[in-house]
Formats: structure tokens, sequence, C-alpha cells
């Protein structure tokens, strides 16, 4: 399979260094550009067009003579559109009563839910302007929210914390305060096996099937847990790491593969198909120097993005898994990511067997377990990777060329997590710093302005 490399003539020293080296390779190039750049035929009513962006108003004008034969935009004309519209501007900042760990927009864009430190939990109707229709105070938590997901009906929101407990909560009731057990009832889901009653265990990640019948979670036992909502009951549960599993993810609609990443610095592909004969994961990808801390998957079943903490995000395409762990890199440095700087010295380090098809550098995971994702399909064409960093940036990186397209920067502390609106040009980032910001698209067509980095001293926090 043959690969890109991409560079800059006009860039820095250490910018071009970055460049000069990332590659990807060409099936996922080709797939981005046909979701996210105009039809030939498009192009071919253009000539003066050919390498450089096409105007709007180029684009509508082509819409009308019908350049595309299809009489209107196809779903790639509006993501290249809509992909150019970046949401850089700074339009609110909204204060939380302690730090934000999760954020997310519904699957329709309809809803944003928000979940902090000190068992709080807000869900906003974003088609309302920005109301809260939901306050939720959440129950018998240990530390802090470390998840939340919203079923795909939007009707329950499940939460979890460092315990083996899941709450579930019905949030279409319509009382605006939720308070556990007193307005509403927040029903616990045992995700233990009740093996060992003096053994307790926390859950990192937690995640809704796209047909909202069950929910996987990864947890510090090192296993990942199925549960069944239907029969109420857990339905798997096994050791899938060496440690902490601290994300895991449904591949697709299916709900056939699982993606999971732990501190042993591998990502699984697990098939649920098989695995009750095999009780092995499907393949294995080596790539990552340190912990994972967050996997995304493109949808399709084939390609995810990790965040990692060796200061990177890794693009994976699962038909490059082997059945067992490439060649271990020796760890060469001491350290600990809840309070250390990364080596300096160890920044430009690669694995000797590195898997992934791509990977992108600038932001930095540290602190926490900060997310990465894909742009929206609709959208974006996902030609963007995206993410928290514990500067207070979000990294927004064009996933074929691997630049840094934009940085933004609001908060004054970790942003450990962020989403981008599925329709619209809009991302929210949330922050340790007790806030949560909503970015749009200025509209004035200027170009996003890159700020450079401030270092600053971290709280000694996990």
């Amino acid at each position: 399979m043959r690969g890109r490399v991409y560079t800059s003539g006009g860039a820095s020293s250490r910018e071009k260094l970055e460049e000069e080296t990332f590659t990807i390779d060409d099936d996922i190039s080709h797939l981005t550009k046909i979701s996210s750049e105009p039809c030939e035929n498009v192009r071919k009513a253009m000539p003066n067009e050919r390498t450089k962006p096409i105007p709007m108003i180029k684009m509508l004008s082509g819409r009308e003579f019908n350049y595309s034969g299809r009489g209107r935009f196809s779903l790639a004309d509006c993501s290249y559109l809509l992909g150019r519209c970046l949401p850089v501007n700074l339009c609110s900042n909204e204060r939380m009563d302690s730090e934000a760990y999760v954020s997310q927009f519904s699957s329709d864009g309809s809803l944003f839910i928000v979940g902090c430190r000190r068992s709080h939990i807000r869900i906003y109707n974003v088609d309302s302007g920005w109301k809260v229709q939901k306050d939720i105070s959440a129950r018998s938590l240990r530390w802090t929210i470390t998840d939340t997901s919203l079923s795909p009906d939007k009707r329950f929101l499940v939460y979890s914390s460092l315990t083996p407990i899941v709450h579930i909560v019905n949030v279409g009731t319509p009382e605006t305060e939720s308070r556990a057990n007193i307005t509403d009832i927040h029903d616990g889901l045992d995700f233990s096996d009740h093996v060992d009653s003096e053994y307790s265990f926390g859950i990192f990640s937690v995640k809704f099937s796209t047909d909202g019948r069950e929910l996987v979670a990864g947890s510090n036992s090192d296993s990942i847990h199925v549960y069944d909502l239907e029969a109420n009951k857990m339905t798997l549960q096994f050791p899938a790491h060496t440690t902490d599993v601290n994300t895991v993810t449904f591949a697709d609609e299916t709900g056939h593969l699982i993606f999971s990443g732990s501190d042993d610095n591998l990502c699984k592909v697990w098939d649920r198909r098989c695995f009750v004969s095999t009780r092995k994961p499907a393949g294995i990808l080596t790539g990552h120097l340190e912990g994972i801390t967050f996997i995304d998957s493109r949808g399709d079943g084939r390609y995810f993005i990790s965040n990692g903490k060796d200061q990177t995000t890794k693009l994976w395409d699962i038909r490059r898994m082997s059945s067992t762990p490439k060649f271990s890199a020796p760890k060469l440095f001491s350290w600990d990511y809840r309070w250390d700087e990364f080596p300096a010295e160890a920044r430009r380090q690669k694995h000797p067997s590195d898997q992934s098809v791509a990977t992108y550098r600038g932001h930095s995971v540290l602190c926490t377990l900060i997310r990465c994702y894909f742009s929206p399909a609709y959208s974006t064409g996902q030609k963007y990777i995206y993410t928290g960093s514990n500067d207070g940036y979000v990294y927004i990186y064009d996933v074929v060329t691997g630049a840094t397209v934009a940085r933004l920067k609001q908060h004054d502390a970790t942003v450990r997590d962020c989403s981008w609106h599925p329709y619209f040009p809009m991302l929210v980032s949330s922050s340790w710093d007790c806030s949560f910001a909503r970015w749009e698209f200025p509209g004035n067509g200027a170009d996003p302005v890159l700020h450079k980095k401030n270092r600053r001293r971290r709280s000694l926090r996990p």
C-alpha cells in the first residue's frame, strides 16, 4: 500500500520537520477526498480552479448550470463548502461550578451535554437558544464523572464514575431539576461480576450501541464490560488488556466490532461474533509509546483515531492489525503524565513497529484522559481531526496533510473534551477552568489565526 509525504516550503524549521515526516496511505487520502471534494465534472467545468479552492459563488453558479449532472449539490459538494467554514470565532463562554470533564452534542445536534467533577451534568437545548433542559445532580460519585452517553433516541443518559455502578436517568421527563431518586429515578446498573465482593473498580468509558440496546464500558480492572439494557444484566466481561482500559467504543452501527485502548500502549479490535470461541482479540495495533487516552471510530468499521500520552494522535486501519503485539519498544523515560512534563527528547521517538496510518503532533496529552475526534461526516466529509489539549487550546488537523489548520484559544486550563456540531460549523470546548466555550464560523472569510503556545504550571490532579 502506497503512502504520501507532505511538506511545506514556508514553514518554520520545527513545523517543516513535522510536515516533512508526515506520511499517510493513499486509501484514506482517496476516501477523504471523495467525501469532501467536488465531483470531477464540476472541476472540469472550472478549468481555472483545478488546483485551488473554488469560490462559493462559483459553486452556486455551477449548481444552477448543473455542472455535476445531478441538478443539486451532492453530499461531497456540501461538505466541501461547509468544511471551509471552520468554527474559529468565539461566541460565548459559560461558567460551570467545577472542572468540566465531558461534553458532547447529541447525534442530531439538538442537545448538548456537559458533565463536571462535582456531581453536575447539564443538558442544553441547542435549538431553543441553549436553554437548560435538564440540570442533573449525579448520584454516588467517586471523585468525578468520568463519562456520559446519550441514547440514540435521546430519552436516556448514562453516567459513570470510579465505581462499578453506571447510572441511567430518563431525561425525557418534564422537570428541569433532576435530583437522584427525588425528582427522577437514577437506576444503578451493576457492572461487577460479584466474584470478589471486596474488590471495587472504576469505569473510565461508557458508550451506547447504535440501536440503544447495549452499553460497552472500559474499566481500571483491565476489562471490557457489555451490558444488555433489555435483559437488565451484564452479558460479557473479560480481561482485555494488562492494565487500565481507558477507552472503548463500537466500531460501527452493527455493534459487532469494539475498539479498545489501554495504558499498556495497545489498541485492540474485538469481534463479538467469534470472541466466544476464541476468547482473543480479532487483532492488535501497535504504535503508541505511552498509554492511550481515547479512541474515536470513523464509523466505517475500518478506521479509527487514538490519543496517546506520547503526545500524538494516531490514525489506524484495522487491516494492518496483527494477531499478537509487535515488538515492544523499551520505556526509556521515567515520568508520570499526571504531573510531569513529557520528556523533550522523547517527542520525536517512533515505535520500531508502528502500524498506524498517520501520526498528528502539536497538542499535549497530560494530566487527564484528553479526547480526540473525527470532524462530522455531513458538514466536513471527516476531513479534519480535532482534539483538546493540556495547554488550553483546541487543535484542528487536516487528516490528509497533517497540517494544523486552526488552534482555538480561550481556556486557562486543560481542555479535556470538545465536540463539533454534526451539521453546523459550531464547536464547543470544555475545560478544567470550569467553563465551556462555543465557537462558530465568523462568516467574514477570515483565516484562522494560529496562536503561540503558553506554558504554565499544572496542578497535581489525576
